[in-house]
């Protein structure tokens, strides 16, 4: 065992070799907290438009992480700004807005199951942006993968192929997002430590998501419309929970394993998506799980054959 000092940490860390079981279990915490989040997004919307919905939920994250965040201002985020205040952005407040005006044309579990093109988008970014080889399986494995969202994209309101949901297109950018922050931390900023990481990301778009919160009619409806309470309480958990605790998580998740790795807990969000949905009275037809099965298949196929 051997001490070093860490930099992003501002202390002495012991090098201990984690327990085999920590990723397994980070995965399944997050699988349930990210799989629940878009029943909260539903219900957020109930009383607030997608733009809020998006800025409240960050708005909860900041301020919750907050003195973590102060407390390491002038140690670690001074010389990583740019690369965190991007973090922010692209992990965090783009996706928070883009799911939650997704939501306005799409039932939470179909939402939840097109979040599952995260690992595929990851490494189409690591391909074009971070240089990760690539072999014929994982073309096959992308392949596959987008032609289940494709599918997903095309089905109406009784369960057969229709017109083109373009609300599908803000999950799709969503997810492109996410693929490029899961990079990020692992090539620029996996020293970090995650708590630290997290926290600093809501710095720099904390203030922005509050700030344009205040020039919309929130307050009116907090005093005004029935349920608004109940509301901010869903996208409070949202917040704190499915935001602030949960991308600690991940993380730690990416630090212990790969981007790659860490976002495959995308096969199990859609699972708990679509338990939420069927609580809530969503409708889902055949052709939604086959897209589904898809998009793991494809998931599962860039991931066997890396």
């Amino acid at each position: 065992m051997e001490n070093i000092e860490n930099p992003a940490s501002g202390k002495s860390l012991k090098l201990l070799n984690e327990h085999p079981a920590l990723p397994w279990i980070l995965l399944l915490i997050l699988s349930f907290i990210w799989g629940s989040s878009f029943i909260l997004i539903k219900k957020g919307l109930e009383v607030f438009p997608p733009d809020q919905v998006g800025t409240i939920r960050v708005t909860f994250a900041f301020l919750i992480l907050l003195p973590i965040a102060v407390k390491h201002i002038t140690s670690v985020y001074k010389n990583y700004w740019r690369r965190i205040l991007a973090l922010g952005f692209l992990s965090n407040l783009i996706p928070a807005v883009l799911f939650s005006v997704a939501e306005t044309g799409l039932s939470s579990s179909l939402t939840g199951i097109l979040n599952s093109l995260t690992p595929l988008m990851t490494m189409l970014v690591g391909i074009f942006a971070f240089s990760i080889k690539i072999k014929k399986f994982q073309v096959i494995g992308l392949a596959v993968g987008l032609a289940g969202s494709i599918m997903i994209s095309l089905i109406g309101e009784r369960g057969s192929i229709g017109t083109f949901n373009y609300f599908t297109i803000y999950v799709i950018i969503a997810t492109i997002c996410y693929g490029i922050g899961g990079n990020l931390i692992k090539s620029h900023l996996s020293h970090i430590n995650s708590i630290i990481l997290t926290s600093l990301t809501m710095i720099g778009i904390g203030p922005i998501a509050l700030g344009y919160l205040l020039t919309t009619d929130f307050f009116s409806r907090m005093g005004n419309v029935e349920g608004a309470w109940e509301s901010l309480g869903f996208i409070f958990l949202l917040g704190a929970v499915g935001t602030a605790l949960a991308l600690i998580l991940f993380n730690r998740l990416i630090q212990l394993t790969t981007a790659i790795a860490a976002s495959s807990v995308t096969y199990l969000i859609p699972i708990v998506a679509v338990m939420w949905g069927i609580v809530d009275g969503e409708n889902l037809f055949a052709l939604h799980f086959a897209g589904m099965a898809l998009i793991i298949a494809g998931v599962y196929a860039t991931n066997r054959f890396k």
